[in-house]
């Protein structure tokens, strides 16, 4: 049977199928320590899921009417923009998705045509790049050097922007970089984009999980009015509220990308789950306390691990500053442990160590690997004292 071109190049999302081996493992018996998913070991808060059993009573299981969302959710949406973020957005210029990875197909769909040029950081979350290329899209990577937390110079943006750039994909915290930009760095990549034909895509999922001296946080559609009309900010509610498994995401930008993704929202899934909109809406505008718990808990997790992995032999890491992930340069390791690139070693360790990680390569680096401290204290210090005995110390 002959599949479609645009599947037989698709990769399989690494960080899924990591996931799914480790799963496999568990269920063997095998005491897996699992690194691998980006996904709170929280739970949704209670008022969420009272919201969406409300919603479920009251009958709101029909299709959502618009398609791109019901008033009430992206009434809601604007004013977590208008909180959080210091965005004012119109309800017309918000749509409501399942999940933000449909949020942003559906942006790369509305604007790329085959030959356009888009720049993606890397490293780089991994549906970006094979969303770009499902569209008929050109990805130009640029990479971030270690010496400066893996982070793009406004210079290397400059020298990447040609007359077939269409989009700059910005994604501040980093999945899987663990790192953030800061306000300073933000306006200085803003002023290379300034009076371009170049619509920015920034990925901000991770906007409520800062760390440390980096809670000064900056969207990049807040900087002038010009970004503004030239940005589609993307979010979620599963990293923040712990909601990975009920899919609603959410963008807001220029009225006409808006539209034009919700006419392909109407061919596609058809919107939101009606009553999972209704728990949106409690998890934007309700009490927020929980998300602070949650950050204080990942902030504490994080330091733990980024000290642990610091004392690994010939191993070095950016600190995370944002989102829940180290991913630590492994690539002096292996010559002396045998392999040749990021999923040798990831195999290496779940298979001796029984630690799963998720190879750098699916994130356009080769050189390291990502681990996830969205897990408790007790299995990063378990999953660190494997990886001590695997690697060695300093």
């Amino acid at each position: 049977m002959k599949l479609s071109q645009r599947v037989t190049h698709l990769d399989e999302a690494a960080t899924l199928a990591v996931a799914a081996k480790a799963a496999a493992l568990k269920r063997q018996g095998v005491d897996v320590v699992a690194f691998g998913a980006g996904e709170p070991d929280f739970d949704t808060p209670d008022r969420i899921k009272a919201a969406v059993n409300r919603a479920l009573a009251a009958g709101h299981t029909g299709y959502a009417k618009p398609t791109s969302g019901i008033p009430e959710a992206r009434a809601a949406v604007c004013e977590k923009f208008r909180r959080d973020n210091n965005l004012t957005y119109s309800p017309d210029e918000v749509i409501i998705t399942v999940g933000g990875k449909e949020a942003l197909f559906l942006a790369f769909a509305s604007l790329i045509d085959p030959g356009d040029e888009v720049i993606l950081p890397v490293p780089y979350w991994v549906s970006f790049a094979e969303q770009i290329k499902l569209c008929g899209g050109k990805v130009v990577a640029i990479q971030g050097t270690d010496s400066n937390g893996l982070r793009l110079t406004p210079s290397q943006i400059a020298n990447a922007i040609t007359p077939r750039t269409r989009v700059f994909v910005f994604n501040s915290p980093s999945n899987p970089g663990g790192f953030s930009y800061s306000p300073a760095e933000v306006r200085a990549i803003a002023d290379v984009l300034k009076g371009r034909d170049i619509i920015t895509f920034a990925d901000e999922m991770y906007d409520r999980l800062l760390y440390g001296a980096h809670r000064d946080y900056l969207s990049f559609a807040a900087i002038s009015a010009e970004t503004r009309e030239k940005t589609i900010t993307f979010n979620a509610a599963s990293k923040t509220y712990a909601m990975t498994g009920w899919r609603v995401g959410f963008a807001a930008g220029p009225l006409a990308i808006i539209k034009g993704m919700a006419k392909l929202q109407t061919h596609t899934t058809s919107g939101t789950a009606t009553f999972i909109q209704h728990a949106l809406v409690e998890a934007l505008t309700g009490d927020q306390s929980e998300v602070e718990q949650m950050r204080r808990a990942f902030e504490e997790r994080g330091a733990r691990m980024f000290d642990r992995i610091s004392r690994l032999r010939d191993v070095t890491c950016v600190k995370p500053t944002g989102a829940f992930y180290c991913f630590p340069n492994v690539s002096a390791t292996y010559a002396r442990l045998g392999v040749k690139n990021s999923a040798d070693f990831c195999t290496l360790a779940l298979e001796k160590a029984h630690v799963a990680m998720v190879p750098g390569v699916a994130f356009g680096m080769d050189t390291h690997v990502r681990l996830s401290f969205a897990t408790d204290m007790a299995s990063i210090d378990k999953g660190l004292d494997r990886l001590e005995t695997l690697i060695g110390v300093r």
